[in-house]
């Protein structure tokens, strides 16, 4: 069996790209360490964008299991 990455931890990744949006918005970086913290939030945004998408095909494979298998659009906020 291959090696399978570590799994996301979506709360660490929101987490973190969160302070990294704080300290852009409050300039607390030079031009180089913008670009460093942008590069890396868009790998967070990633890591997070896969964890939610792991944890949504995991709802489903769930509600199929149960008999349940109608799709039902989720209605939070829009915004």
């Amino acid at each position: 069996m291959a090696d399978q990455p570590a799994p996301v931890d979506f709360e660490q990744s929101l987490a973190q790209l969160e302070a990294l949006v704080e300290k852009l918005e409050n300039s607390e970086f030079t031009l180089e360490q913008s670009l460093q913290a942008f590069e890396q939030g868009v790998t967070l945004t990633r890591q997070c964008q896969k964890a939610l998408s792991e944890a949504e095909q995991k709802v489903q494979v769930l509600v199929e299991q149960n008999g349940q298998s109608q799709g039902v659009p989720f209605e939070g906020d829009a915004e």
